[in-house]
């Protein structure tokens, strides 16, 4: 059996030039798609919980390392991008560099991480919601804004958002970019609005001690958090529909990783420096912090402005998801029939439709922690076989073009396999136990289907 048969880059490409999917995306649409998935639940949510519980004030150097291990990973995503300009992102680097069953298990693991992270976006927006309904006066019932676990019966918002999402996919990936530019701008401004607010009251006595859980504190926050890079990955899986990819996918990984995480640096320097660390536990630790200064306006407005930046990431990801299925469906490791190109909007609705049901289902009746702890793992295992691919691809095609090259990329490669796997050590063994499960069960559906099904499997066999 040969497991670990690749494909060649020309036959990727000229898969690619008849995908029948537009071409709509620049290089400044991948650099909103990339904040649109970065700056969200890590932001509005996720912060509070780190420096709470993991890290104190020092949840930015959480962000810093994780943000580190992220970019390194990126400069590989971007040299990547610009040689196989491809939808499938890491799925895709991994079969054209180390085979097509390493291929499998990092693209199956992508569709649990795209689900689950979506699953608990969406849950997130619906506690956003809620709250400023709340504030209005408007009361939506405990029972129809909760899950079942949550003495809830169903998380209508949760559903109600991931299906209006799904239908706007559908509709085609120039309807969901406007969308995601004008929501973009709505957050920025909610955090320019946070950061204007707050800084004049900082308190550096509230960042003493600045490391109350020591070190492994720290890392742990950043195992906590480095889930909110999804957005890596979700822009090199826009591949084929960029006008120029070449050029515009490096631009958009590299630009938005930078925002992103001075973004994050600085609001939660602001932050902790604003309340102490130990009243962040909470699931709007930005509104939290306004509130407590007495800006119930400001509160109010960045309370929207989460409501927007998790729209953007519920948004980038089912985006992401789809692509990555439709990528392997389109190689015959999962059916095909399930990635069919709709003939007006150019996208494909079936997997859509799917994939929008199945987030709907668990956002709707799951609790957000259970959820949360399936993030991560996958998404840093991407990375680390993408590294690992990038440093085989520049041994076996050394003279391939190249329009951007990863610089020193046996260093930044060997520094993001460290780094990633460090940050991974971390994450906690339920986390583990259910990559392993879920590894398992790609394994299995790949031997009873996806091996016989191949493309290349069948070119080999003829």
């Amino acid at each position: 059996m040969n497991l670990f048969r690749t494909k060649s880059i020309e036959q990727m490409r000229e898969t690619a030039a008849h995908s029948g999917m537009a071409k709509t995306l620049g290089a400044f649409d991948l650099i909103l798609l990339g904040i649109g998935c970065v700056i969200g639940t890590g932001i509005f949510v996720l912060t509070g919980v780190a420096a709470a519980k993991y890290a104190g004030p020092a949840v930015t150097v959480s962000f810093m390392i994780s943000g580190l291990a992220c970019a390194l990973a990126g400069l590989a995503y971007a040299e990547f991008s610009s040689i196989v300009p491809v939808s499938g992102s890491a799925y895709t680097y991994t079969y054209a560099s180390l085979g097509e069953f390493i291929a499998f298990i990092v693209g199956w693991n992508l569709i649990l991480e795209y689900t689950v992270t979506a699953s608990a976006v969406a849950s997130g927006w619906s506690g956003y919601v809620t709250g400023l309904l709340l504030s209005a006066g408007i009361d939506p019932g405990h029972a129809l804004t909760h899950v079942p676990a949550d003495g809830g019966i169903i998380n209508i918002p949760a559903i109600f958002i991931t299906l209006l999402l799904s239908v706007l996919l559908i509709r085609g990936t120039q309807e969901s970019t406007k969308l995601n530019r004008i929501l973009v701008g709505v957050k920025l401004t909610a955090i320019a609005i946070f950061l204007l607010l707050a800084i004049p009251h900082v308190d550096t006595m509230n960042w003493e001690p600045f490391m109350p859980f020591g070190f492994s504190g720290v890392s742990a926050g950043a195992a906590v958090i480095v889930f909110a890079y999804l957005g890596v990955d979700s822009i090199a899986t826009a591949a084929e529909e960029t006008k120029n990819p070449a050029h515009d996918m490096p631009t958009g990984i590299i630009a938005s990783l930078l925002i992103c995480t001075v973004l994050y640096i600085a609001v939660t320097a602001v932050m902790t420096g604003n309340v102490p660390y130990t009243e962040l536990d909470n699931a709007e630790p930005v509104a939290f912090v306004l509130r407590e200064l007495g800006y119930r306006f400001g509160s109010a407005l960045v309370g929207t402005g989460a409501i927007a930046g998790l729209t953007t990431v519920l948004l980038v990801m089912m985006y992401a998801q789809t692509r990555a299925f439709f990528a392997m469906s389109r190689d015959g490791l999962i059916p095909q029939s399930v990635c069919k190109i709709h003939p007006r909007f150019a996208t494909p609705h079936r997997i859509t439709i799917i994939v929008g049901i199945a987030v709907a289902i668990i956002s709707g009746f799951t609790p957000i922690n259970v959820i949360a702890e399936m993030c991560s793992v996958g998404t840093l295992f991407a990375f680390i076989i993408s590294s690992i691919g990038v440093m085989v691809m520049r041994r076996k095609y050394p003279d391939l073009p190249r329009p951007f090259r990863c610089p020193a990329i046996y260093v930044v490669g060997t520094l993001a396999i460290v780094s990633c796997g460090y940050i991974m050590y971390n994450l906690s063994s339920m986390t583990w136990e259910r990559f392993w499960v879920w590894s398992a069960l790609g394994i299995l559906i790949y031997f009873l289907h996806g091996y016989r099904h191949s493309r290349e499997n069948k070119e080999d066999a003829a």
